[in-house]
């Protein structure tokens, strides 16, 4: 029988060793936020929705009697255009794809498309769990419904065609409740109701890559007693910036990320 030397076998253990290790999941990234700049939110505004497309911000805003979907100018905060949800509708999520709109409801299993440019609805669709974010990668839409899994949808059947279920989250975020979500340089970015925290997901794997405690943000422009919850991520990809905001919210903060020493 043929023996291999030490320094085969050495070689041959260490080979072993990188492999385990480049077969873990690196552990996720904790960032830590700057602002750049705030502007003036409707504070009457439920935010179920962000998103920012061509120098304007679109918002999808929730409960029954008070759902809508409105265009807004960011420097301003002032409402451009509006479309009311009928009266049973609890509006959640929305997302810009081509020239349609796509906003979810909550538990009524239905979906509003709408023209970009008119807000006029074209059709509706349906979906057999809750309705809360929504986002797009350029070839699907990714909805969220208050668990832990992500589906994608063909935006033009508006089929599920696959899933994901988000894992490795730090402990201190607790039971993954994804809510709004925006499609951010190839990860889904995630609020995670009802906390601060927003999360940063592998789209293909599900592993969450790196997490944000944005507690605190409201403290540097001051904030009324009816605020609620962390809730809206809009990003600027032609000058990457990114937006986020909160339910009855006053203010909406540009910020950055930064990886936490």
């Amino acid at each position: 029988m043929r023996r291999l030397a030490p320094v085969v076998i050495a070689a041959l253990i260490l080979t072993s060793i990188v492999c385990a290790c480049n077969n873990t999941p690196a552990q996720p990234v904790a960032y830590i936020y700057k602002v750049t700049a705030s502007y003036p939110h409707d504070p009457e505004a439920f935010t179920q929705g962000l998103v920012y497309v061509d120098g304007s911000m679109y918002e999808g805003t929730g409960l029954v009697g008070r759902s809508s979907l409105r265009r807004v100018d960011l420097e301003t905060g002032e409402v451009q255009k509006t479309k009311e949800l009928p009266g049973p509708y609890f509006g959640e999520g929305i997302t810009l794809f081509r020239d349609s709109i796509y906003q979810l409801t909550w538990q009524s299993h239905v979906g509003f498309v709408y023209d970009k440019s008119t807000f006029e609805e074209k059709h509706r669709f349906t979906y057999t769990t809750e309705g809360w974010g929504l986002t797009h990668d350029g070839k699907h839409l990714i909805m969220s419904d208050g668990t832990a899994k992500l589906y994608f949808l063909d935006p033009q059947s508006l089929e599920v065609t696959g899933y994901i279920d988000v894992l490795d989250a730090p402990e201190e975020i607790g039971e993954l409740r994804l809510n709004e979500l925006e499609y951010v340089r190839g990860e889904i970015y995630a609020n995670v109701w009802p906390t601060n925290y927003i999360i940063r997901i592998n789209p293909s794997s599900g592993r969450v890559r790196g997490w944000a405690d944005m507690t605190g943000i409201l403290d540097t422009k001051g904030a009324g007693s009816s605020v609620d919850v962390l809730n809206g991520i809009a990003y600027d990809a032609r000058h990457n910036r990114l937006f986020v905001t909160g339910k009855l919210w006053p203010w909406l903060f540009e910020i950055k990320l930064e990886r936490q020493r």
